[in-house]
């Protein structure tokens, strides 16, 4: 079809540029994410007329099953042009030349008027020939690329130069049978979408671009020059017995360690590299919700991005995800320990700026770091940051540190009015290069300082890494959380004055927050829910076609009932989703006279415990839930209802569980009616009882949360013996005594003995009012009961008599 709407001497120009250009769209899948209706009419909007636009449109089209912008569209009977093009074609003597645009809405909108159940689906594109802000100096290249509507000499110059780095981004579509019917059909609305148009053009390019780069030495000088690092460089000078002028060199040096130095060349550059790299390692990147957070750039947030922290790979994974959607990478926040040659200057010129551990004792750095933070947020650059502080070592996530998200909010504070949105990001992979390292360190060794050696053994170990994920989570506009849980901050901080009472409990707040929504958007993962099956079972090995039927089980659970909208589940069946994760040879397979049995490899299990961490909260209620009905063997459903709202507190502070009490509940009764549609279990007179037939399944879903119970088990227990026992103490008996556990019961979870699991626990314990001078000794017990009576006997047996 495309030969045939194309005349002879466009053929020659299409081949040229077909040589030249490869675009990429965003979305990848127009139709699937913007909810595009093939059966109905479709027209393009485009900033200008451009021929060479209109090829790469038809190119990207064609491959993904869209209508050709060069396709003539036939409505009821009459013939119009697909496109309608804002500004014309800029030709050598271009002056006066205008486009039919408005005649083009209006004959449309007309057509409306004329047949009632015609439907026009105009959709807004974009093509973004390269993604070069541009600098508030330009260079005379810069200023030949940049020109938002080029003459064909400057255009032929721009397809040989950045022709490989096109982006085509659609937008979602306007309903024309809305607007006619909301806002009439004449000229002046045809005028109107015109000028809409050209404003969300003109922002999704600032969106992709981000804002012009300063030059950054003259940013430097700005930033000395402000009042609070004047300020903090006088208080140098006197505390430390210096001159204002040697301060102020200090000064500098830190703003030279700090400050990125961004480069869309090098990005260009490391999106060809990045794309060569995941290819290499991953059979594929999945991402979910990334239009919502486009949509939020475009609507002129200030977006800040606060993903999980897994592996080094992050930094690199998620900027190039970004670039990838259509957005402009992030400046992010990394450890001054990744300042090392040459990833250093490599991750300073794609965005990151340096980080120290700490900055106590030291006001000067302090004040300078927060001023370039507000820098960036004032001009309107996007920011990431790990607010866990490190990478995970078991493969939970970690207690949030404050210090970024407090920054954050104190810019709010002084007068940031543009939304400051946080987006908090999941991140997932099938397999984390620094997993074995991670257990190491867990086990006592001492962590290795980053170094090139590292980089260059990484890169030589390359190989099929399986799939990795990236979930966009609920976002958080800061403005709206306090006004819900600071309502006085305005008038509070009016005048200049951060320091209030209110302060420390809503950042602490806001950082939970932000971790319980990275947990809600988790990706259950061949690699997670195969190893959670497998690590539940006795010898860490399950035959293959009981192996696809244990899938098969929590695949349908997760799909039909999921922790949240936004969690996500494999594609296909058990048996699919085994074949996926067998494939990345992390199993043994073998055979005997009954079929294959698959396993973990022998010594690998306390490894397999980091992919099991990662979604354990997605399977703990549901597990908690078949841990008691094969306990007590017939409960009614508000008995089961009851003792997992008595136990969901302390999985809400260990696992960033964030459902609230109406949420739990229809999230626990959606799950009773699944697993009795399932007929895992049946629904009696008496109560839910669970089907014999179906014990082993169940079984196998009670076991995601058996270590869970038994730590659980083990502080409650020590608690009812000494109630007036002191927390530190308790902490450190319950952690010996876990140690102990693993070694008698062959407990392979790093996480079992982790000290600050049990400081979260204790710490969870004390708000609940069960610990402390005025514990309630009755809700201790009410725990310990029912946590004691859902563990197995030989444990419950070294837990009570440790002695």
């Amino acid at each position: 079809m495309s030969q045939n709407i194309f005349p002879a001497w466009q053929q020659p120009l299409r081949w040229a540029q077909k040589a030249l250009v490869t675009s990429k769209a965003v979305p990848q899948d127009p139709i699937a994410e913007l909810d595009l209706d093939p059966n109905r009419p479709l027209v393009y909007v485009l900033p200008q007329e451009s021929f060479s636009d209109r090829l790469a449109l038809h190119e990207c089209c064609e491959k993904l099953g869209l209508p050709s912008p060069f396709e003539p569209l036939v409505i009821k009977g009459e013939t119009v042009s697909r496109i309608i093009a804002l500004e014309p074609a800029q030709l050598l003597f271009s002056q006066g030349r205008t486009t039919d645009f408005k005649a083009r809405f209006e004959r449309l909108l007309s057509l409306h008027r004329e047949h009632d159940d015609l439907d026009v689906q105009v959709v807004p594109v974009s093509l973004l020939w390269g993604r070069n802000p541009g600098k508030e100096e330009e260079s005379v290249k810069a200023t030949l690329l940049n020109k938002k509507n080029p003459t064909w000499l400057r255009k032929t110059f721009i397809l040989a130069m950045l022709g490989r780095d096109n982006f085509i981004r659609f937008s979602r579509a306007v309903s024309l049978r809305h607007m006619a019917d909301n806002h009439g059909t004449d000229a002046t609305i045809a005028n109107k979408l015109a000028r809409v148009a050209r404003v969300h053009f003109g922002r999704q390019r600032t969106v992709a671009t981000g804002p012009r780069l300063p030059d950054r030495q003259a940013l430097f000088h700005g930033l000395l020059a402000s009042e609070v690092i004047k300020d903090a460089i006088a208080d140098e000078a006197k505390s430390k017995k210096i001159s204002e002028a040697k301060a102020r060199e200090r000064a500098l040096e830190y703003l030279e360690e700090i400050s990125a130095d961004y480069s869309d060349s090098l990005m260009r550059i490391g999106d060809r590299v990045l794309t060569w790299l995941w290819n290499k390692l991953y059979s594929g990147i999945n991402v979910r919700g990334a239009e919502q957070i486009r949509q939020l750039s475009q609507d002129g947030h200030e977006i800040v991005f606060v993903p999980c922290h897994r592996s080094h790979m992050d930094y690199l994974l998620l900027s190039y995800v970004i670039y990838r959607q259509g957005m402009v990478p992030p400046h992010i926040a990394a450890g001054v320990n990744l300042n090392f040659w040459p990833a250093g200057p490599i991750f300073r010129r794609g965005g990151a700026f340096f980080i120290r551990r700490s900055f106590k004792g030291n006001k000067l750095y302090s004040a300078v770091f927060r001023e370039y933070l507000d820098q960036l947020f004032k001009r309107g650059y996007s920011v990431e940051y790990f607010c866990e502080g490190g990478r995970s070592r078991t493969g939970r996530l970690l207690p949030p540190k404050t210090g970024m998200i407090a920054m954050t909010v104190n810019s709010v504070l002084r007068g940031l009015e543009r939304p400051v949105t946080l987006v908090p990001v999941y991140l997932g992979y099938d397999h984390v290069m620094e997993v074995s390292t991670y257990h190491k360190e867990l086990a006592g060794k001492k962590k290795q300082k980053e170094s090139a050696w590292q980089v260059f053994s990484a890169i030589r170990n390359l190989k099929d890494y399986g799939q990795g994920y990236v979930n966009f989570g609920a976002p958080i506009t800061v403005h709206q959380f306090l006004n819900e849980h600071a309502p006085s901050w305005r008038t509070d901080t009016a005048d200049g004055d951060l320091k209030h009472g209110w302060m420390t409990p809503t950042v602490n707040k806001l950082a939970n927050q932000l971790m319980t929504r990275i947990n809600d958007a988790a990706a259950a993962s061949a690699m997670t829910l195969t190893t959670s099956i497998l690590l539940a079972t006795e010898q860490h090995a399950m035959p293959r076609r009981a192996l696809e039927k244990q899938l098969d089980f929590y695949l349908d659970l997760l799909r039909a009932v999921p922790y949240t909208p936004l969690a996500t589940a494999p594609e296909g069946d058990g048996e699919a989703v085994l074949k996926q994760v067998l494939d990345l040879n992390k199993f043994d397979v073998s055979e005997d006279a009954m079929g294959e049995i698959v396993s973990i490899h022998e010594g690998n299990a306390v490894t397999m415990t980091y992919y099991r961490n990662n979604t354990l909260h997605l399977l703990v209620l549901p597990g908690l839930m078949a841990s008691l009905l094969l306990r007590k063997g017939c409960m009614t459903r508000d008995a089961i209802l009851d003792e997992i709202r008595a136990l969901y507190p302390l999985l809400e502070a260990e696992l960033f569980m964030g459902l609230s009490n109406g949420e739990l509940d229809c999230y626990l009764n959606a799950l009773l009616n699944e697993l009795v549609r399932l007929e895992m279990v049946e629904d009696c007179k008496e109560g839910l009882v669970p089907r014999q037939s179906r014990r082993a399944e169940l079984y196998n879903l009670a076991n995601q949360v058996q270590e869970t119970l038994q730590r659980y088990a083990i502080v409650l227990s020590r608690l009812m013996k000494e109630p007036e026992i002191e927390r530190g103490t308790l902490e450190k008996e319950s952690q010996v005594l876990a140690e102990r556990l693993a070694r008698l019961h062959g407990i392979s979870a790093p996480e079992f003995f982790d000290k600050k699991g049990f400081t979260i626990l204790t710490n969870c314990l004390k708000e609940m009012g069960c610990l402390g001078d005025d514990a309630d000794q009755d809700k201790v017990k009410a725990l310990a009961k029912t946590v004691l009576g859902l563990i197995p006997a030989s444990i419950h047996s070294s837990i009570v008599n440790n002695d």
